[in-house]
């Protein structure tokens, strides 16, 4: 009886102890809290402020003057030709921007390696297709806030223009033109999701591409070298 007494006493007084040193504040290694980690920031390569703040200057002076050209042309095509003709010009701006959709989630999801093995073979457009991914950034800025948005804008305006030139006397007047808004809208929201899903999936195929494109109209000086040796 005097040894159970012995470790009922002895097991209450670690427990109480165990009560004590939580309550002071001093509780053993494997009780404490976990403190604050910093989480790891990737670094960006793109540039310093002076340069970003360029490149968004010159990204928005370019926007304006794309948009006006394409509104102006536009304006004065439609002048000229039926409502028929018209609807497909629209639907070919729409096309344009995404296009430039699929080519900028096709650039920044791409990876240089295949392109390596491709230019030391001296394919066409390889190179060209490393200096895109290499300018990811900017490539994707230009193609997707750039000429994509810019389209989408103008498409909707452009249809806004030809549904009050041609229908603005019919009786029907507010349904056609929500009809013919909501085409085009879901024309452009689908055409974008259409891109970037083929652009993440086939992005090598679409820069390989976009890079025989450029070379044929802009041949790299990197290929000439090559070709000479």
């Amino acid at each position: 009886m005097s040894t159970k007494r012995f470790d009922i006493g002895k097991e209450m007084e670690k427990m109480d102890n165990h009560h004590k040193i939580a309550h002071s504040g001093f509780l053993p290694k494997r009780f404490k809290s976990p403190g604050k980690k910093q989480l790891p920031v990737k670094k960006s390569s793109s540039g310093s402020r002076r340069e970003r703040s360029v490149w968004a200057i010159s990204v928005t002076v370019i926007s304006f003057i794309l948009s006006l050209s394409i509104l102006f042309l536009s304006s004065t095509v439609f002048d000229k030709i039926t409502p028929y003709f018209s609807f497909i010009i629209v639907l070919l701006i729409i096309f344009i921007g995404v296009f430039f959709d699929i080519v900028g989630v096709a650039v920044t999801a791409a990876d240089e390696k295949p392109f390596h093995a491709m230019a030391s073979k001296k394919y066409k457009g390889a190179a060209q297709a490393i200096k895109l991914i290499r300018k990811a950034d900017k490539v994707a800025s230009i193609c997707n806030d750039v000429v994509g948005d810019i389209c989408g804008v103008v498409s909707g305006t452009a249809g806004a223009a030809i549904i009050f030139r041609f229908f603005s006397g019919h009786a029907n007047y507010g349904l056609i033109e929500a009809v013919v808004g909501g085409l085009i809208a879901a024309i452009t929201v689908g055409g974008k999701a259409f891109a970037k899903k083929f652009g993440m999936k086939d992005s090598h195929v679409i820069l390989y591409k976009v890079g025989t494109l450029m070379a044929f109209f802009a041949p790299s000086n990197n290929g000439k070298k090559q070709e000479k040796g």
